[in-house]
């Protein structure tokens, strides 16, 4: 067989130990040839396309990013994108496609699969968000990233009695925040899930000073917003391209606390720092995982399903039942995080 191969959407650690596992698995088990397409579903509508052999992977599993680039494209949502897809996928001959991504791009290989393309998926996002899965390749990463960096700013704000804010991605689901929170002892986590009250904030972290510590730090996902009706109003800030501008609720947040409480407050926003770098063992791990998982579908005929690690075990599950949905964090999960202050 000849199996096309694309990375879709923001860039994670873990994406080359994927890539990696899908050609070794599909060149020297099952014998099958390999094509990457660059820049994810663009490449594919541009015919930009890469052999993928044991040279080219040679050597990637520490290395971040992804050797096949990436884009945030839909081809759906473009006019004459899902007939530019079928056509190049004609032109070279490719009888199967693995797409890895997040909710964006696997929104899109849900539309290209109506269309009688055979795509198997594997998730990808360090937000953690996609549907079905307990895990996704680049969360590991950048819930050990911002950790440290919990670590690091406690020393910065327990030396000037400062409260800290720090801003993590997490649009619409605040794993990142929690789980960092929890590990990195965080006195507040705010998150998209469990929307704030500005009041109750100042008011336990005046309680905080005045009874036992001079510092405090907060995380807050990017996607966070104030409970309606309550004393901060705020309107989630977007840029062109829909994407929640970086600093927007952490810069407000510190306004808001540095004015109602007097105490000198700092926000560091980790950004795209949570992205890069060498991806964790568990990333590695979980990204060969998948990518074994999702080239043994291939292969066995299946088609229309994303791989996912459920418990300790990998299975797939209908592309169509995933695409769209929203894995939030469950409320027990942030009950731990906000009793653990």
């Amino acid at each position: 067989m000849r199996i096309g191969l694309l990375t879709g959407g923001g860039d994670v650690p873990g994406l080359n130990a994927a890539i990696r596992a899908v050609v070794k698995r599909g060149e020297g088990t099952h014998g099958h040839s390999l094509i990457g397409f660059r820049n994810g579903w663009r490449g594919v509508v541009d015919g930009d396309v890469v052999p993928l052999g044991r040279p080219q992977i040679r050597n990637v599993l520490p290395v971040g990013g992804t050797l096949l680039g990436t884009a945030r494209y839909h081809p759906h949502a473009d006019d004459g994108g899902i007939d530019a897809v079928l056509a190049t996928l004609e032109a070279e001959r490719i009888d199967a496609l693995i797409c890895i991504g997040g909710d964006g791009t696997l929104h899109a290989a849900s539309k290209v699969a109506e269309a009688g393309v055979r795509i198997v998926a594997i998730p990808k996002t360090i937000d953690n968000d996609v549907w079905g899965t307990d895990r996704s390749i680049g969360f590991d990463t950048a819930v050990t990233i911002a950790t440290e960096a919990l670590d690091r700013v406690h020393t910065t704000a327990e030396s000037h009695n400062r409260v800290m804010i720090v801003e993590v991605m997490g649009r619409h689901a605040g794993w990142i925040a929690v789980e960092a929170g929890i590990a990195g002892g965080a006195e507040l986590v705010l998150v998209p899930e469990a929307p704030f009250d500005i009041e109750k904030v100042v008011r336990f972290l005046k309680h905080r000073h005045r009874a036992h510590a001079s510092f405090s730090i907060v995380v807050v996902a990017e996607g966070a917003v104030p409970a309606e009706g309550t004393a901060m109003h705020y309107r989630t800030e977007v840029g062109r391209f829909g994407e929640i501008v970086a600093g927007a609720i952490g810069e407000r947040l510190k306004t808001e606390i540095a004015e109602r409480t007097g105490f000198d407050t700092r926000v560091t926003v980790l950004g795209h720092v949570q992205r890069g770098g060498i991806p964790t063992a568990a990333d590695r791990i979980l990204g060969s995982r998948l990518g074994v998982a999702a080239i043994d579908a291939v292969t066995r005929g299946e088609t229309g399903v994303m791989a996912a690690v459920q418990g300790e075990r990998v299975v797939l599950l209908p592309l169509g039942d995933v695409a769209g949905k929203v894995k939030h964090v469950p409320a027990d999960l942030i009950d731990v995080a906000d009793t653990l202050a």
